[in-house]
């Protein structure tokens, strides 16, 4: 028996997706396809508010720049202005690294709902639900390539459906990426 994929709530292996306390052999799936749901708000505000806060001090630097040269002060008071403003300017430079991290995780796990279903016994059957789309992408790779070397199911022969994994939709298609 090989593994494809393990967690601790969803083990693919070349016999069986096993997702919390269920199992489906893949011998009873005959078709298997995913479901993208609308985009999340609330993650998209949180994109949009890292996005301000790195723009916030650049903002910040300019306007104190901009400010120095229309007060038309001493030199020394415009140098005093200019230079704390490159210093607010400056300062997103350590934060930056910490927010475009922050930014990356929240593209990886995506901004939708996904889900991924199967025709198990006749029936469709959610078989998992998830935010998280890099999860969601490595599981349906391994039901993929599981399904893929599987033995197709009993009572399969010329004329009768075998396993299909397929897009999103109503018609199965073979996909590279879900």
């Amino acid at each position: 028996m090989t593994t494809y994929y393990d967690d601790r709530s969803v083990r693919v292996t070349s016999t069986a997706l096993r997702v919390d306390e269920h199992s489906y052999p893949l011998a009873e799936l005959t078709m298997v396809w995913h479901r993208r749901g609308d985009r999340s708000w609330r993650v998209l505000a949180g994109r949009g508010a890292i996005g301000a806060a790195l723009a916030g001090p650049l903002v910040a630097a300019l306007l104190g720049i901009a400010l120095a040269v229309w007060l038309h002060r001493s030199l020394t008071v415009t140098i005093a202005i200019v230079g704390a403003s490159v210093l607010v300017g400056l300062a997103v430079g350590p934060l930056a690294d910490v927010l475009f991290e922050h930014l990356d995780r929240s593209y990886v796990r995506g901004s939708r709902e996904l889900e991924m279903w199967a025709t198990w016994r006749g029936r469709p059957v959610r078989l998992l639900h998830t935010r998280d789309a890099l999860r969601f992408g490595q599981i349906y790779r391994a039901v993929q390539r599981a399904m893929e070397r599987a033995p197709a199911g009993p009572g399969t022969g010329p004329g009768t459906a075998q396993n299909v994994i397929g897009s999103s939709g109503t018609r199965p298609s073979p996909r590279s990426r879900p």
